[in-house]
């Protein structure tokens, strides 16, 4: 006998940005395991039980889920965003690769969710509009000097960067390091847009640039994309900048 485990994207923090397949698995779920700021945004019903858990947990987590699903039960695993970037998914994948047969059995339905640095981007109009990569800034499960590699390769190839996890309490020099790596190597003009908590209530956006951009206009909380030469911006009376990439690169450009 075996279950059902969804692992389920609940997007940025909007709940009109949560999927309607992901409305689906949590009707059907039973228990719920995720960090807790992401589990308390659920509105559950008196038969479904949450499983609230550490933010460094998340192999801990994967395989309570998947021993309960591999029990018979439909359990959910929740992620905030996409469970597949940064997120559980990978997780789940690591368990079930490292775990015992008979997870392998297990139905896993991994759910799309809206991921920060789409929503951001949206608020903004275009900057990933062309090619771009993404970045984590934590050192928690890769070496620093790893991070940095990317960073510099990553603006040599003139990509636009999103950056997650950019600053924590325990790490607060990362970011302003990750600054001045760049700095090395794009113009002090390229722009810069930091998304706190987007979406939300509490949502605060800025557009500024590389020569400009300092730590202290992030958290945990934020996103920030790093355009390239090819990010445009559009000034607009009494409106937000629009920025947007560049559909097509002149030969020129490269």
């Amino acid at each position: 006998m075996t279950g059902t485990l969804y692992v389920v994207g609940l997007g940025p923090g909007n709940q009109k940005q949560i999927t309607p397949e992901a409305m689906e698995a949590i009707s059907a779920a039973s228990h719920f395991f995720g960090y807790k700021p992401y589990v308390d945004r659920l509105e559950l019903r008196a038969d479904q039980i949450a499983v609230p858990s550490d933010n460094r947990e998340e192999i801990d987590r994967a395989k309570a889920a998947l021993e309960m699903a591999a029990e018979g039960q439909t359990v959910a695993v929740v992620s905030g965003g996409d469970p597949g970037i940064f997120a559980m998914a990978s997780a789940v994948c690591e368990a079930i690769d490292h775990g015992p047969e008979h997870w392998k059995t297990v139905d896993l339905r991994v759910v799309p969710g809206v991921t920060a640095m789409l929503a951001l981007a949206a608020k903004v109009g275009a900057p990933l509009g062309a090619d771009f990569c993404t970045i984590s800034l934590s050192d928690n499960l890769k070496p620093w000097d790893l991070i940095e590699k990317r960073l510099r390769l990553a603006a040599e190839a003139e990509f636009a960067i999103a950056i997650y996890n950019p600053i924590s309490k325990a790490r607060p020099w990362q970011l302003g390091k990750a600054f001045n790596i760049l700095r090395e190597i794009l113009p002090a003009g390229i722009p810069v847009i930091f998304g706190r908590a987007v979406g939300r209530e509490d949502e605060e956006i800025v557009i500024t640039n590389l020569e400009k951009a300092a730590p202290e206009q992030a958290n945990m909380a934020s996103t920030i994309i790093v355009g390239s030469r090819h990010v445009r911006g559009v000034e607009r009376p009494d409106r937000r900048n629009l920025m947007y990439a560049l559909r097509r690169v002149p030969e020129s450009s490269t």
